[in-house]
């Protein structure tokens, strides 16, 4: 049996993997393609994960958040696209979520207005601009749901046989 690590700042793919209460060897051993040696160097930082690594361990780890972070922090492309999402409880998402909705309806007459003409002036840019961050908002909270879903289904809480995925 490996030994365990006293490391303090373990990066989230080693959290993740010590969470499971597995060893690099037992991981490796469950991700079949992934020696363990390739595990340490993945979180000791010593090299990037491939986007097929992530995968694999957010299953082998029942961690779906590692995908988000990945995308969000060390992916290129991801960085600029993806926001950083953060689990939270279902209650805490919800209603994030209802005021978010509840801000972007009283703004609906104003993008209403403001795209009516098919083009954005310099006086109605701003207001426009708002509304774009507002929808940002609405989209990194339903962005967060799923993940809670993700996590709950990995988590064994709710049936995986049930599609929150359909479309």
């Amino acid at each position: 049996m490996g030994k365990k690590s006293i490391k303090e700042n373990k990066n989230i793919y080693q959290l993740c993997r010590e969470k499971c209460e597995f060893t690099r060897q037992k991981a490796s051993e469950s991700m079949v393609f992934m020696s363990d040696d390739r595990i340490e160097k993945i979180e000791s930082g010593k090299t990037l994960p491939h986007p097929d690594e992530i995968l694999a361990m957010a299953e082998c780890y029942k961690a779906p958040e590692l995908c988000n972070f990945f995308c969000a922090k060390e992916c290129p492309i991801g960085q600029t696209h993806v926001a950083e999402l953060k689990l939270q409880d279902l209650s805490q998402i919800i209603l994030e979520m209802i005021a978010s909705l509840n801000a972007m309806n009283k703004e609906k007459e104003r993008l209403i207005e403001i795209t009516a003409d098919g083009e954005i002036s310099d006086d109605e840019l701003r207001d426009f601009n708002n509304i774009k961050n507002q929808l940002d908002r609405i989209s990194v909270s339903i962005e967060t749901l799923k993940l809670w879903v993700d996590k709950t289904i990995a988590a064994g809480k709710l049936d995986k046989t049930i599609s929150f995925r359909q479309l």
